[in-house]
């Protein structure tokens, strides 16, 4: 097996960026997910409602921060497009304590298992896609780990799939189809929710080994 992608999302339910080489820590990629929406009640909003987010693109600049389509995420026309997803009084805040992610900070998919889905693998989000995985073998590896590179992933459990992967992630027309299957093929569970055990740093093509 062998790390075939790594996916980081700057700004929590934009679209992310795909990278060669990351640091992996304790709160999983460095520079995941650290902007996230707030709605002018000062609540998190995500893609699950505003699926008008996924239409911007978000990465990281040589210095580490976010940038918002090629911006500075902190600027007026950032600013303007923020409340056109998301609605009248949302913003960007930044937060990089671990209550940032959902569940827990990676996600880890294989080619078997997104292969076995049919669908672009963006609609999973993950921040790792292994390679060289037979089938559905992830749905075997929960509870166990993966040496990637120097470090180790703990695989904790398959994630219980959304409204989210509904969404194309390039037009953003809903299908509502593809849940449909995740829950009729899969019991609503495709890929595995995860945590750093052991801080390294990965690159694709990397080996990597259940343990």
């Amino acid at each position: 097996m062998h790390l075939q992608e790594i996916w980081r999302y700057p700004v929590k339910s934009m679209a992310g960026e795909r990278l060669e080489r990351a640091e992996l820590r304790v709160d999983g990629l460095a520079g995941d997910r650290v902007l996230q929406v707030h709605d002018r009640f000062d609540r998190i909003v995500t893609s699950r409602s505003r699926p008008a987010l996924l239409s911007h693109r978000a990465t990281l600049d040589a210095a580490g921060e976010p940038l918002v389509d090629g911006r500075p995420w902190a600027t007026p026309e950032v600013d303007r497009d923020v409340e056109a997803a998301a609605g009248p009084g949302s913003r960007l805040v930044r937060g990089e304590g671990l209550d940032r992610f959902d569940i827990l900070p990676l996600l880890v998919a294989t080619d078997g298992a997104i292969a076995a889905f049919g669908h672009d693998r963006r609609r999973l989000r993950p921040n790792l896609i292994v390679g060289g995985v037979a089938g559905l073998s992830e749905r075997d590896w929960e509870g166990r780990s993966l040496r990637v590179g120097s470090a180790i992933v703990e695989l904790v459990d398959l994630r219980e799939r959304c409204v989210m992967t509904t969404f194309d992630p390039d037009t953003q027309v809903q299908d509502v189809e593809v849940l449909r299957k995740i829950r009729r093929e899969f019991g609503g569970r495709l890929a595995l929710n995860a945590r750093v055990a052991l801080a390294g740093t990965v690159a694709a093509g990397d080996p990597v080994e259940l343990v």
